[in-house]
């Protein structure tokens, strides 16, 4: 039989689909305090906010005929009829919130639009369709407080599945940070159970300095702040600001990870895989880099009315976004910006020369590429070369170049642009200035590691990873050689998507050394980049894994080639080779920071007399 559910149990049925738990709550109230222009926000919880959830803030405020109305199912003052959803700017404006709180637990909410005349409004859940809905005059400043006691205490099937009060506040407290990333000009309060937990200042800096220290202030220690970096790019009708880490500071797992849509944080895998595919090179295998993608898109093309918590969002052109977020991070850690470096470390410069503003305690000066124009900090052109290209300019290298044949793939060629000499006197600076320093063979160890002394350190370089990003390097600066096949190389595709790659992808791939043809159903490989060694079936593997490398294909491709021809774990350099393979790695940090291969491993690790001292307790 079928019934009309009574307009009580519809509207809690209902509710639980904007207020599941506290941090729903927490939610919604912030979103209404932000809307109201609010410049401070506090929230206060307690029993994990099961038991007390309330948002106070400076905004605009209501009058008396708004608060009366403000509870009733889909009331808002954001939109009056569908078309206005294209135009929306706000982060509410279904009107779903305090209604859906007031269905769930006791309510309270005290405003005030000028400080002078106030207003208090009470529910409780099963008041709404009665007259024990209160409404009675009180005294506040300009402003709203809303107060939301015992959630669910009507309904029991619900509250049995919240879970304990430590995990609902860590998620409230989940919610408030997100809301405060995004608004880096809004001062944040957050207290729990009395105690204050977190304070947040507003800052009035650019757009893209005041991210990127909100971004610190919330999730990283004032030591780990110096390796945070900002950089912003327009696109047709959208602004992508991206806040991220160096590789200093992977993580294991995405959670770290945020993307936020005209403010609001979202799930969208798309752009989350753009911020990695960005930073592809610069972090360890198995590792995620931390940062946040804030996209600013025109309302009219995108749509955020699809999912009740508004946590997705529909781009008229994703594809557009997903481009300009992955190109802007390669055009800053590859191109005309600076090369990521280990600051801490200050290899042989100074705070201005390594692009650290000491005025700001180190923060990491902020990027915006040519066509939005440089910032304050980045007046004169950047004296990085694109991806810390360094590896041609010592001597070296010459060295390295006439002992190719023993340890480089053919075609492994190029004269050095800039040379040092060996004699060069420690920190001195050559026209370039690039600062060169002797560097003393010690010895090998375990047939990987070169063991070198320079300027009173000592350095355990890892022979492959040092030559490959040697070699990765020049595959990306200068044409790859090809060599053509004696006997083409037959394979067939596995699927149409295959064949459209190969096909859409074919000039692009002969640019990196492969040749292909195609007749009929099959294809054929006719050449290949100079000393590829690898047998068929793993080259033709290796080709159509490039599919999954998007923007990155240069890069992946280059990495392969870089990784196959440079020397191996268990292949003994004599001493020549390894003191001009040891110099040539150095040589890649005299630009700023700590080098890495193309899979995100440092080439080598450093020690001190010191540290070495208190190895074997001399220092006691």
């Amino acid at each position: 039989m079928i019934r009309i559910l009574p307009p009580e149990e519809a509207k809690k049925i209902a509710a639980g689909e904007v207020v599941d738990r506290p941090a729903a709550l927490v939610r919604e109230f912030i979103d209404n305090a932000l809307d109201s222009g609010a410049a401070s926000i506090e929230l206060n919880i307690e029993g994990g906010g099961i038991d007390k959830v309330e948002v106070i803030d400076n905004g605009s405020g209501m009058n008396r005929e708004d608060l009366e109305l403000c509870v009733k199912t889909h009331a808002t003052s954001k939109i009056q009829s569908m078309d206005d959803l294209s135009r929306s700017t706000t982060l509410g404006f279904r009107g779903e919130a305090l209604a859906a709180a007031a269905a769930t637990a006791r309510l309270e909410i005290i405003t005030s639009t000028d400080g002078r005349e106030a207003w208090r409004l009470e529910t409780s859940p099963d008041g709404l369709e009665t007259d024990s809905v209160r409404l009675t005059q009180t005294r506040r400043t300009r402003g709203t407080s809303i107060r939301a006691s015992g959630l669910f205490d009507t309904i029991p099937a619900r509250k049995r599945f919240l879970k304990r009060e430590a995990s609902e506040a860590a998620l409230c407290r989940q919610i408030f940070i997100e809301k405060a990333l995004a608004f880096p000009e809004v001062s944040f309060r957050f207290t729990q159970n009395g105690q204050l937990k977190l304070q947040l200042l507003p800052y009035r800096d650019s757009p893209v300095r005041a991210l990127q220290k909100r971004f610190g202030d919330i999730l990283f220690a004032p030591r780990e702040r110096v390796f945070l970096h900002g950089a912003e790019q327009a696109g047709q009708g959208f602004r992508v600001t991206v806040i991220f880490g160096g590789p200093e500071l992977f993580r294991h797992d995405r959670r770290q990870e945020y993307i936020f849509a005209n403010k609001r944080r979202i799930q969208d895998y798309s752009l989350m895989q753009a911020l990695e595919y960005g930073l592809a090179g610069f972090f360890p295998n198995g590792s995620h880099p931390v940062g946040a993608v804030f996209v600013e898109v025109d309302p009219a093309l995108a749509d955020f009315n699809i999912h009740p918590a508004k946590r997705e969002v529909r781009f008229a052109d994703s594809g557009a976004i997903h481009h300009g977020v992955t190109k802007l991070l390669r055009d800053y850690v590859r191109g005309s910006g600076r090369v990521l470096a280990e600051y801490a470390a200050g290899v042989g410069m100074d705070a201005a020369d390594s692009g650290m503003d000491a005025a700001e305690g180190g923060m990491a000066n902020v990027y915006r590429t040519p066509e939005l124009g440089f910032g304050p900090a980045d007046k004169r052109p950047s004296r990085y070369s694109p991806l810390g290209n360094t590896y041609n300019q010592s001597l070296a290298m010459e060295a390295l170049l006439a002992r190719r044949d023993e340890f480089t793939a053919a075609g492994f060629a190029a004269e050095p642009e800039v040379s040092y000499t060996q004699e060069t006197a420690p920190g001195a600076v050559q026209a370039a200035g690039v600062p060169t320093a002797s560097v003393r063979l010690v010895g090998r160890a375990f047939d990987l590691f070169i063991i070198a002394e320079r300027q009173g350190r000592l350095y355990l370089i890892d022979q492959h990873a040092a030559h490959e990003r040697i070699l990765y390097n020049h595959f990306l600066l200068k044409p790859i050689v090809t060599q053509e096949l004696l006997v083409a190389i037959p394979f067939t595709t596995s699927g149409e998507e295959e064949d459209r790659f190969l096909k859409t992808k074919q000039e692009e791939l002969k640019a990196l050394g492969i040749v292909l043809e195609n007749t009929g159903g099959s294809w054929y490989i006719e050449a290949l980049p100079a000393g590829w060694k690898e047998s068929d079936s793993g080259t033709v593997e290796e080709i159509l894994s490039l599919r999954s490398a998007g923007t990155n294909m240069t890069e992946r491709w280059a990495a392969a080639l870089a990784c196959r021809a440079a020397v191996k774990d268990g292949d003994r350099l004599d001493d020549g080779a390894a003191l001009a393979l040891a110099e040539a790695a150095l040589a890649l940090a005299d630009k700023g920071g700590m080098p890495r291969c193309p899979h995100g491993r440092p080439l080598w690790a450093e020690l001190c007399r010191e540290d070495l001292f208190k190895a074997v307790r001399r220092t006691e």
